[in-house]
């Protein structure tokens, strides 16, 4: 009860910015899953192929990835942070009114760029304020903020779905022998896989027959209020740029954050509390710049790594068996039915959801570290129990649930305690968001090739290998966590000590 009370008391302290980041988060997830369903409708309205659609998925991948690279630099202020999470909040509404209007592949690959920048952006700057605001007890609103990007995932393929063409969305002289394939060709697709459907009739000419449009305007609607809801926060901040006032705030949300711990506030000296740059949390690019390393220890280097590696194998499972477990599920020894293996990858997301649920009211009673054991261990016995079970299309619904589990709470997991090792001083943030997405692009593309060249079998077999991996990753991050030197009671006593989050760099106005 105590622990709840904490809970409930540390977010009534800054419940305005934690509902706007979380809200931000579900932009990012309604961006993040639209894209695949609506496929073959805007391979309809741009006229173009599957294969030439791939670039549109890699826009926006590689531009996601950009995006978290360089969030950070828009770090340094509480202003910068928000002006830059409005302009990719509005940025997202803009990119799906106008998706309708893009009736040329490249034009549509330019605006689905635009979109992955600004979701890269959302992606690191709140996980990063949320880490700042509440450091220590970050992990519950985390596992929130990665609740709702898991809602709006969730979303808007609810939204897409009505909209979508039954049949063909060109009408022309052959398009009977498409029509009849369509629903098994939508939910094979994948993410720069688009598979081999030469053998069926994509027609490229003809009358244009869709309704998508209708599902982007409607999304573009829903995710509208997200933008207004960082204006009010800027507004309440005083750091609306053509209403600033020249007296700040009362209280910035660090000085907030230090109501909850009185004897770390105490013990601040005037000196802290002038403006100076963060020491951490900077973009990658200045997390590499040599002046950010000296003084420290080998196990600071080691965790930032080890870190980054644990996700780039649990996020990479998340994209490929999102992507592939359809089509593992339709091909022999299982052969399941096409309309029940669509049911497997909504099983899959709405389990991560669920995860993601139950990890908020975990989060407060077990730490991270148990936290992300418990997951990469259930991530690895899980693909045990499907290689050994692999005949069992029982089996294969019970562990797609049960990998959705286990891998739903793994990342705000493992940055609460990534974070923490490193005293919120290091470039964590940062660093494991940029791993996990190039984890999630590039085993996708590792596993689509092996399955091409090795069959369905190998697709269990990569997820098995992944796991292990996970796990072995974890163990060595627990060894250079004991390894790491110990936050010293004396502030100035050590390069890696823990500091106060004043950050009046970053909230200064």
């Amino acid at each position: 009860m105590r622990g709840a009370a904490r809970v409930w008391a540390l977010l009534g302290g800054h419940l305005q910015p934690t509902l706007t980041y979380w809200s931000v988060f579900f932009s990012f997830g309604l961006c993040l899953a639209f894209l695949g369903p609506t496929l073959l409708d805007l391979r309809c309205q741009t006229h173009s192929s599957l294969p030439q659609l791939t670039w549109v998925f890699f826009s926006q991948q590689f531009c996601l990835l950009l995006g978290s690279c360089l969030g950070g630099l828009f770090k340094r202020t509480l202003a910068q942070s928000l002006i830059a999470l409005f302009a990719s909040s509005l940025a997202i509404s803009v990119v799906f009114a106008i998706i309708p209007l893009c009736h040329n592949v490249v034009l549509l690959a330019v605006v689905m760029a635009v979109a992955g920048l600004a979701m890269g952006c959302i992606d690191t700057i709140a996980n990063m304020q949320l880490v700042k605001i509440y450091q220590k007890d970050s992990a519950v609103f985390l596992q929130a903020l990665h609740f709702f990007v898991g809602f709006g995932a969730l979303l808007s393929p609810l939204i897409a779905d009505p909209f979508l063409s039954e049949s063909n969305c060109i009408q022309s002289n052959a398009t009977l022998n498409a029509t009849s394939n369509l629903p098994h060709i939508r939910k094979s697709l994948v993410p720069h896989h688009p598979g081999n459907f030469s053998h069926y009739d994509l027609p490229m000419e003809g009358v244009v027959v869709t309704r998508v449009s209708y599902a982007f305007w409607i999304m573009a609607l829903i995710n509208l209020p997200v933008p207004i809801a960082v204006f009010f926060l800027l507004y309440k901040e005083r750091l609306v740029p053509c209403l600033k006032s020249s007296s700040p705030p009362l209280l910035s949300a660090d000085e907030l954050a230090m109501e909850t711990r009185p004897v770390e506030r105490d013990t601040l000296s005037a000196g802290s509390r002038t403006a100076q740059p963060d020491g951490g949390h900077n973009d990658l690019f200045s997390c590499c710049q040599s002046k950010n390393f000296r003084g420290a220890s080998y196990s600071y280097f080691a965790v930032h790594i080890t870190g980054a590696l644990v996700l780039f194998m649990t996020d990479g499972i998340t994209g490929e068996y999102s992507g592939f477990i359809y089509s593992y599920a339709v091909e022999e020894p299982l052969s399941v039915g096409h309309k029940m293996a669509g049911y497997l990858p909504s099983l899959f997301w709405g389990f991560i959801t669920l995860g993601r649920l139950i990890s908020i009211l975990v989060s407060y009673r077990m730490k991270p570290t148990t936290m992300v054991f418990i997951n990469v261990v259930g991530v690895l016995v899980t693909f045990l129990l499907l290689l050994i079970f692999s005949h069992s299309v029982a089996f294969l619904f019970v562990g797609t649930a049960c990998l959705g589990l286990f891998l739903s709470s793994t990342f705000p997991s493992m940055l609460a305690y990534t974070e923490d090792i490193l005293q919120y001083k290091g470039c964590a943030t940062t660093v494991l968001v940029t791993g996990a997405g190039f984890g999630e692009m590039t085993l996708q593309l590792l596993v689509g090739s092996i399955i091409h060249e090795q069959g369905s079998y190998s697709f269990l077999v990569c997820g098995m290998i992944f796991g292990g991996l996970a796990f072995t990753f974890y163990t060595f991050l627990l060894f250079f966590h004991r390894m790491h030197p110990k936050p010293s009671s004396d502030p100035d006593a050590s390069p890696d000590k823990p500091t106060v989050t004043d950050d009046s760099g970053l909230y200064q106005q």
